[in-house]
């Protein structure tokens, strides 16, 4: 297999719009585009969703099987390991209040996704505290929050993204994790702006709960999302939210009033609702696509495509190149900061440059179906705002 990802072929494939549609397309940070295959499958089971008695229910079964078992292999885990959650937002929940917290401090960055922030700020009740570590030089200084880790004795827990939603800086999990086992803290890890996109095997990393919702580069319906949770913790965890399908017992529709309170052995016992099957199903065409196409070949490429980006932020003296410079601490988020952004922002989307402003800086997030020459034509229309 070859190591170069065949754009031609993927957008030929799975985004034929592409071809014809004069935008081009760079915000997979806050949505991404479904592909054909999940177009056509959300279509089928619309159809099959409209006449219920024709909708088996073991196929129901299967897509929640199939969805636990793709994304466990789009992050290194296993199947049992992972909670199928409709977004980021819920899995961090769960973190916040089934985690066995004691009173103490919990740390984060300054500057995290909000999602990182008010779950465990609602915490307060239980003597539980979320300080903020400060930026550096506009972007996460995991230096202090290294010391803080080392130095403090009031820590539990430390919650922090993969990936940074507005400057697209890479967290070194390994660093982070190990330094958190050591000290007995819990490591929670918001995971949406990098997976997908950037290998990860979680596995081998020192990571207690990692959250992902699959709406951005995911390429999946809004509603979709997973949360793994470390195998030791699974059975350890008593879930805050319960309800019936988290029960064994759940699984025999002719008995559920015999009421046998029996979790689940596994993640499904934090499944506290009826699943979003259709969803899930149009979710596994995506995954599946994205497993087919490899990850790291798809990081490979939104690489070359952020080089362009580097190098051309760092070749004017009127931008500030606000994403790492460093691929190692870059994903697909590519954010820089012109003396003119505004003029800059209406450039681009005047010229259907589909974008979005985040902490006073342009966000572009191109996704494997983006091209070289697209990231050309955008950085030379932006040159005509000098």
């Amino acid at each position: 297999m070859s190591s170069i990802l065949d754009v031609a072929a993927l957008r030929a494939q799975e985004y034929p719009w592409m071809a014809t549609d004069p935008a081009i397309y760079l915000n997979a940070a806050s949505v991404g585009p479904l592909p054909q295959r999940t177009v056509e499958v959300t279509a089928e089971w619309a159809t099959m969703r409209s006449r219920p008695h024709q909708l088996p229910f073991p196929l129901m079964q299967e897509a929640a099987a199939t969805a636990r078992a793709q994304f466990a292999a789009l992050v290194g885990a296993d199947a049992d390991e992972i909670a199928l959650m409709p977004n980021t937002t819920y899995g961090l929940n769960l973190a916040a209040r089934a985690l066995p917290l004691r009173p103490g401090v919990i740390l984060t960055f300054d500057g995290e996704f909000p999602s990182c922030v008010y779950p465990f700020q609602a915490l307060g009740s239980r003597g539980i505290t979320l300080d903020l570590i400060p930026k550096r030089d506009g972007i996460p200084d995991e230096d202090a929050l290294l010391e803080a880790i080392g130095n403090r004795s009031d820590v539990v827990a430390v919650v922090v993204s993969w990936v940074q939603f507005a400057n697209g800086f890479v967290a070194d999990l390994a660093r982070i994790g190990n330094a958190c086992r050591a000290r007995g803290i819990f490591f929670i890890v918001d995971g949406i702006q990098g997976c997908g996109v950037r290998p990860i095997d979680l596995h081998a990393l020192p990571v207690d709960i990692f959250a992902s919702g699959a709406q951005k580069w995911q390429l999946s319906p809004w509603g979709t999302g997973f949360v793994y949770v470390r195998r030791e913790l699974v059975t350890a965890l008593e879930p805050h939210d319960v309800g019936w399908a988290c029960m064994k017992a759940s699984v025999d529709y002719t008995r559920l009033t015999d009421y046998e309170f029996d979790f689940f052995d596994d993640a499904r016992r934090f499944e506290v609702v009826t699943l979003a099957y259709q969803d899930f199903a149009a979710a596994n065409a995506s995954t599946a696509l994205l497993l087919e196409l490899g990850v790291d070949r798809i990081a490979a490429h939104l690489e070359r495509l952020g080089d362009r980006v580097v190098q051309w932020a760092t070749s004017r003296r009127d931008v500030r190149l606000v994403t790492p410079a460093a691929p190692a601490r870059r994903a697909g988020v590519l954010s820089f900061a012109p003396e003119r952004l505004d003029e800059m922002a209406t450039a681009l989307k005047n010229a259907q440059v589909i974008h979005v402003v985040r902490e006073g800086a342009i966000r572009l997030s191109p996704h494997s179906y983006n091209t070289i020459d697209e990231i050309d034509r955008v950085l030379a229309l932006l040159d005509q705002t000098r």
